[in-house]
């Protein structure tokens, strides 16, 4: 799935080129693509037709259009291979178009929701108090948020009794890190994926937030990491960062620090790439 970085890149792309737009017509072309909006396709399109959209917003991995005349947000589910594209109104249909959003201003650009997989799709939703879809209120924030509190997360971080990996990809004290993120920055701070969050010291989960931050803003800077043609950003570009991936999809590959093959294990239903020299596993108690 996109992870922070990719949603990122797609969010600029939709502020740049749907914020400030009102929507003029909405066609819903596949019900999967409206299946969390519990009104069905037709009240999905009757109740954002005639709204204007505001600044797009991110937290994590995850992207919502505004509506700020009404409260609500449309909130955006990638899945797997979801797209939000801007194209001309002209342009032929993808095969795999789930929802065409037209807009009132003649600009000769609508926003277009392709999806090959149908695992993502779009819904409406009322906003918490601070702006949020509520559905996902409970997501904490993200590295690159200026209100991330580096304080809480720490205490957190110790008090959760897991493993380093695990607690990265918990939404609820970190959002936006994925599984290649996550093995990125571990692999950076020459840290273990089975290492316990309890034995990291206050400047150990410091650095390896740094690592997390460095990593997707150097993902960012190329346009996020694609491995196939189904993530693009919103103009239809794949990002470039997989050419710069130090752990992640490397196996059998020497180590960049050390030169040691680099191994993948199977964990949680994924993989976890890493270092056998530069990232040793954790002592086991006896």
């Amino acid at each position: 799935m996109p992870e922070l970085p990719e949603v990122e890149v797609v969010r600029r792309g939709l502020e740049r080129w749907v914020a400030g737009r009102t929507v003029e017509a909405v066609e819903v072309l596949h019900p999967r693509a409206v299946r969390r909006h519990p009104g069905g396709g037709a009240d999905f399109a009757a109740r954002l037709t005639g709204q204007t959209i505001g600044v797009p917003q991110r937290r994590g991995k995850y992207l919502w259009l505004p509506l700020p005349e009404r409260d609500l947000s449309v909130l955006g589910h990638l899945g797997m291979s979801g797209q939000l594209l801007v194209q001309p109104e002209d342009a032929p249909d993808e095969k795999h178009l789930r929802i065409r959003v037209r807009f009132d201003d003649g600009a000769g650009t609508e926003l277009r929701f392709v999806d090959q997989r149908t695992f993502g799709g779009l819904s409406l939703h009322e906003n918490t108090p601070d702006g949020l879809p509520d559905v996902i209120a409970h997501i904490a924030r993200d590295p690159l948020d200026p209100l991330f509190d580096e304080g809480a997360y720490h205490l957190a971080l110790r008090a959760k009794r897991t493993t380093v990996k695990r607690a990265l990809l918990d939404q609820s004290l970190i959002s936006g890190v994925g599984n290649i993120y996550a093995d990125e920055a571990l692999w950076r701070a020459k840290l273990h994926y089975e290492r316990l969050t309890a034995t990291l010291t206050r400047p150990r989960s410091a650095e390896l937030l740094g690592h997390v931050r460095d990593v997707m803003n150097a993902a960012l800077d190329v346009g996020g990491t694609s491995f196939d043609s189904l993530y693009v950003n919103v103009n239809g570009e794949s990002g470039y960062f997989d050419r710069s991936l130090d752990a992640y999809g490397r196996e059998d590959e020497p180590c960049r620090r050390c030169g040691t093959p680099m191994r993948r294990r199977p964990w949680m239903n994924r993989s976890s790439y890493f270092c056998p020299r530069c990232q040793r596993a954790p002592r086991v108690s006896s």
